[in-house]
């Protein structure tokens, strides 16, 4: 059974990897003279949506891949949307998910407990072959999920089995924010803070982290790894695109990316904090 109290461990995991991470010493610098800039971005308004369960017929939530192919065998990154009200029956998926909040209020437990609603920022783990039942309540249900390997089928309990993998439900307000007193990937000067969420068990380049930028941020995020994904998953950032030098608004679901050492200048004119996510394989620094 999962429980949103029960999460002492993970935490205590985060800031293991945290402390590892600031305690290295930061890449050589990106150039800030990138020839071949690889940056991309997908507004939520481009996403296509589908039907996440056929089977289910109009019952089913919408999905809209933002990258990668849910349906092939490589990793990838996808929405999920739920009417309000909406509840699954019990059920397994052949893979593990990792899944973050965007809009309303979300549920994903075993079907004996009782609802535990998570709010835009939360953070779950769903283990391959663990039976559970994910709900939705708002107006507008919104969850961003993550598969290291396809596909991302959805299968009855009687083909449940156990990966020794455990869930984890982390409320939005119980993530540990390290600011730069904490990590040396955050420059003083920027009063962004960052959140180490996950780390892959076999390549620990690999890892997944919220970053919070303040209202009135004007600055970069340098990447230093050929994977660099990231979504909004609260406020609205100014995104400038190297190629053009078009400023793109990117609110929530959006995405942008790089494949290789990257400059990424972003903006928060908003009154509001911007949380965004990141999966990466290398350093990265915000200034």
């Amino acid at each position: 059974m999962k429980k949103i109290t029960k999460i002492f461990t993970f935490l205590a995991i985060a800031v293991l990897i945290s402390c590892s991470n600031s305690e290295n010493k930061t890449a050589k610098k990106v150039s800030e003279n990138i020839k071949n800039p690889t940056n991309k971005v997908v507004l939520s308004s481009e996403i296509e949506w589908e039907k996440l369960n056929p089977a289910r017929g109009d019952q089913s939530p919408q999905a809209g891949t933002i990258w990668g192919d849910r349906k092939g065998t490589v990793a990838t990154g996808f929405l999920a949307k739920f009417v309000d009200g909406f509840s699954s029956p019990p059920h397994i998926h052949n893979v593990t998910y990792r899944a973050i909040v965007i809009n309303g209020l979300i549920h994903n437990d075993d079907s004996s407990v009782e609802n535990m609603w998570m709010p835009s920022g939360s953070f779950w783990t769903q283990p391959a072959g663990a039976p559970h039942i994910t709900a939705a309540k708002g107006q507008k249900n919104i969850a961003y999920v993550e598969i290291d390997k396809g596909p991302y089928l959805v299968k009855p309990t009687d083909q449940a089995f156990d990966n020794e993998e455990k869930p984890i439900n982390v409320d939005a307000s119980n993530i540990i924010w390290l600011d730069s007193n904490k990590t040396n990937w955050i420059d003083s000067q920027s009063k962004a803070e960052i959140s180490f969420l996950w780390e892959h068990k076999a390549n620990k380049m690999l890892k997944g982290l919220f970053i919070k930028l303040p209202k009135e941020f004007s600055g970069v995020i340098e990447s230093e790894g050929t994977i660099l994904k990231s979504v909004v998953i609260k406020g609205e950032i100014n995104y400038k695109i190297p190629q053009t030098e078009e400023i793109k608004i990117l609110n929530p679901g959006s995405f942008f990316s790089s494949s290789d050492k990257a400059i990424h200048s972003i903006s928060n004119q908003n009154d509001l904090e911007a949380i965004l996510y990141l999966r990466t394989n290398g350093n990265i620094s915000i200034k």
